[in-house]
């Protein structure tokens, strides 16, 4: 069993959900991201899903485009981000990592190189945003050669055809959108999101995480009583870019704390 497999497994036994914070690798600067995925598994973090700098990320919102910005700005690439989950796991064994970005850096490594890199420096699952499930078998292939689980995305307006493809496919979790736009969106409808879970959950057996338009803890806690796991991204993002260099980690633990307390008030079985 992976390292995300056990992670959902532990979860279910103790009747709780994972909470899965994103940030992006190299924001504010590189020096600080080792120490933030320290401190978000500190405050509670079940998997860590750590976003590949991109300068056209067209899936995310102005906040995490921003982040990715000012990672680039300090030159950080495909393989600084594996360096930096390497320098992680010198002193965690423990917690999934799932790197989430778009094609261009890994069609530029090649799939098997990525995936054998990928391995090497302890990431267990990896989330492309423009791989579309019908096209990227042998990007799976190459994946699953390492152990390494492909993560998909689903949203409100993915069609039955595509659920099917993905449910193949798909391995450690999936990642539904619960809106239609980008990242950091708002207007969260809980009753929409139940009823396309109820319709993903017959056809996925992996475990569903929800993300996009969590805030704040009511909202987590609401996610948490319908899905698998909590995955908050622009929030944490939005308290990296804010708060002072001196009070940013104590920050990041707050609110990660807070989105923990309050997913933790679930306690609904996992399915």
């Amino acid at each position: 069993m992976n390292r995300i497999a056990s992670t959902f497994s532990s979860l279910g036994a103790q009747n709780k959900k994972a909470l899965i914070p994103f940030i992006t690798a190299g924001d504010p600067e590189p020096a600080m991201t080792v120490r933030l995925m320290h401190e978000l598994v500190q405050a509670g973090a079940d998997i860590i899903e750590l976003g590949v700098p991109f300068s056209d990320p067209m899936a995310d919102g102005p906040t995490i485009q921003r982040s990715s910005e000012r990672a680039l700005q300090h030159g950080v690439g495909l393989k600084d981000v594996l360096a930096m989950v390497t320098e992680f796991r010198k002193a965690d064994q423990t917690t999934p990592v799932v790197l989430m970005g778009y094609a261009n850096p890994i069609e530029a490594m090649g799939y098997q190189g990525f995936a054998m890199a990928a391995k090497e420096s302890g990431v267990d699952g990896v989330l492309i945003v423009d791989y579309p499930p019908e096209e990227c078998e042998e990007w799976v292939n190459q994946l699953e050669h390492q152990a390494i689980d492909p993560i998909f995305l689903l949203s409100p307006t993915t069609p039955k055809a595509r659920v099917e493809k993905v449910a193949k496919l798909a391995k450690g979790y999936v990642y539904y959108v619960s809106l239609k736009g980008v990242t950091g969106a708002s207007h969260l409808d809980l009753t929409d999101v139940r009823k396309k879970l109820a319709e993903v959950r017959a056809i996925i057996s992996v475990p569903i995480g929800v993300g996009f338009g969590i805030r704040d803890g009511a909202t987590a806690k609401a996610v948490a009583g319908l899905a698998d796991a909590v995955v908050v991204g622009s929030r944490i993002i939005e308290e990296i870019e804010n708060a002072p260099s001196d009070i940013l980690l104590s920050n990041v633990n707050s609110l990660v704390k807070s989105l923990r307390a309050a997913i933790d008030q679930a306690a609904v079985p996992l399915s």
